[in-house]
């Protein structure tokens, strides 16, 4: 039997980065949420002296268990998708803090083209620049409109970096100065510059001096161990949802936090979503929690699925290219290229975000007249920090196996380092969201669906920025460059980047976005999406920064609403937001 619980003013479902802004914004506002999260409650205290690449990098403790819950993968439409049964190309996080504890720490603001990339791509290089099947669209917002909340999250946060010499002036320096540098990035650096190229320190998360937040909460400086993604910090250096958004939303007194509390469905009447069921998954109970707003903050898949289920929203179709809800799902292109180099530099103190990068070549940064794709990528150096088990490159003509092997990861252990690049994602009719129509999780409900395969856009992008990395590493002097190729078609099941995106897409027409610049829905007004699902396209940096700026104004949404009600961003006779 269903207990049904007392009304509240806002219910969260996930309590990570979006989740945790919420909560603290609207509780800082006095408004009273409940956030329901899958997952255990954890804090810096669960970490202490816990650097274990087995438990983390390996098993993925802080990752969901996919015997219970999965989804379904496959290429394409004329494939039966088949349930992933093991962690490889993404990673999907549990618990509170989500993705914010185990992330890396990079913190990056999308450029101005991201936003209104169909409009500023037909205005330079015609319409037919890409084929029709790319399902390509403007956000519904600007740069400069966003530009405040993305401001508002550093400060949160903390982050350390430097100005990019190839965006637009910050209208603020960073809330603290840019990492410490290595002799290894200084290199990078200066190879960079030897190709015309304008290298910086990038905008990081493990932040480089102590920092009281506006709200109070002070983070601490990072100590350079080198295990951060995949891992908690158990200093309180690197900025994560449970030593910022939360205790300040906690300490307000308006917020309730609920664990292992499984969110089934959201509960609706057609016009008005009056709330949502879930389980209690350490007794089996389940509840019903009436809200008068539903903020849905979880993970990418989670935001769609749970949309899906609930039977809010119209539910994309790509053979017609009607329906919204799992539309634009995008991955992000991973560019490798590694140096294998004589001489040895320490690899084995780092950070998650302690890198030089460039963005020559990303956005519309260069130009793509005679080239056959849009958009690019960041490319990047980090000093991750090696660890024994994952940190062993060799190059291609060593086994990988067998004593040969480890004389060979020993010796090129503090001599090898790649460069990375952060591709940009273009959408594609046949690469959606849906449910599947076989498979079932352990609560009977349908497992999400993923349609996804490789573009030409994607490989054309891969191909150009590979080469970009490899030539930076030459000029580095490495011994040996080794570009690393694209499978012919995505691959669910090597480790390639968690970064994914879509399914609720933002933008200004409710005919082919599922919400507004609030992330309020187009079709039900008291429902708010927040999170990377909300991106029409994946540009070509870390997606948490983007979020974050999201979620704080979602959050200015939500109180409007609750004042206003109804939907936040009219339009006019011409279809045009007003």
């Amino acid at each position: 039997m269903v207990k049904k619980l007392d009304k509240v003013d806002v219910v969260t479902v996930g309590v990570g980065w979006a989740g945790g802004i919420i909560a603290s914004e609207v509780a800082k506002a006095g408004v009273k949420v409940v956030g329901l999260e899958r997952g255990d409650d954890r804090s810096t205290e669960d970490f202490q002296m816990v650097h274990d690449e087995y438990r983390y990098a390996i098993r993925y403790e802080l990752m969901q268990d996919l015997s219970q819950e999965t989804i379904t993968f496959r290429n394409n439409l004329d494939e039966r998708a088949l349930p992933m049964r093991q962690f490889g190309a993404f990673l999907i996080g549990t618990g509170v803090g989500g993705a914010g504890v185990h992330w890396n720490g990079d913190t990056w603001f999308f450029a101005p083209y991201d936003f209104q990339i169909k409009t500023m791509t037909d205005e330079k290089y015609g319409k037919n620049k890409l084929p029709e099947e790319y399902t390509l669209q403007d956000w519904g917002i600007t740069y400069d409109e966003l530009e405040p909340y993305y401001r508002k999250f550093e400060k949160m946060a903390g982050t350390s970096g430097e100005p990019n010499p190839l965006r637009p002036e910050r209208t603020e320096e960073y809330p603290t100065p840019p990492m410490k540098s290595t002799p290894i990035l200084d290199q990078y650096m200066e190879a960079a510059k030897n190709l015309g190229l304008h290298p910086f320190r990038q905008p990081s998360a493990n932040i480089s001096e102590q920092y009281t937040n506006p709200d109070g909460q002070t983070l601490n400086q990072c100590q350079y161990c080198g295990f951060c993604e995949k891992f908690g910090c158990e200093y309180g250096a690197k900025s994560d949802p449970t030593v910022t958004v939360i205790p300040t939303a906690q300490k307000t007194g308006n917020f309730e936090l609920r664990t292992n509390s499984y969110v089934t469905g959201i509960t609706h009447d057609g016009n008005k979503a009056t709330g949502v069921r879930y389980v209690d998954v350490q007794t089996g109970e389940e509840f019903e929690q009436p809200a008068d707003v539903v903020a849905l903050t979880s993970y990418t898949l989670n935001n769609c699925r749970l949309l899906l289920q609930s039977n809010l929203g119209r539910p994309y179709d790509p053979s017609t290219g009607k329906g919204v809800i799992g539309k634009n799902y995008c991955y992000q292109i991973t560019a490798i290229a590694t140096g294998f180099f004589k001489d040895n530099f320490n690899a084995a103190m780092g950070a998650g975000s302690l890198g030089t990068t460039l963005d020559d070549y990303n956005n519309d940064n260069f130009d793509h007249s005679d080239l056959d794709f849009i958009h690019g990528g960041s490319i990047t150096m980090k000093q991750l920090g090696k660890r024994p088990i994952n940190e062993n490159a060799v190059p291609g003509d060593i086994p990988r196996w067998g004593k040969k092997f480890k004389q060979e990861s020993i010796k090129w252990f503090n001599r090898s380092i790649p460069v990375t690049s952060q591709g940009a994602s273009m959408p594609h009719k046949n690469n959606y969201l849906s449910l599947d129509p076989t498979y079932k999780d352990s609560f009977g409900n349908p497992l999400l669906r993923m349609t996804y395969d490789f573009t030409e856009q994607d490989h054309a992008l891969y191909e150009y920025i590979t080469a970009r990395c490899a030539e930076i590493l030459e000029e580095m002097g490495a011994e040996v460059v080794e570009p690393k190729e694209l499978t012919d078609h995505f691959d669910i099941v090597p480790s390639q980047n968690d970064h994914i995106t879509g399914g609720v897409i933002m933008g200004e027409d409710p005919e082919t976005s599922a919400l507004n610049n609030y992330l309020q829905m187009w079709d039900v007004d008291n429902v708010f999406v927040i999170g990377a699902s909300a991106f029409a396209h994946n540009g070509g940096y870390n997606p948490t920064g983007t979020v974050g700026a999201l979620a704080y104004r979602a959050a200015e949404g939500i109180l409007k609403y609750r004042k206003e009600k109804g939907q936040l961003v009219k339009r006019n006779k011409n279809g045009k937001l007003a």
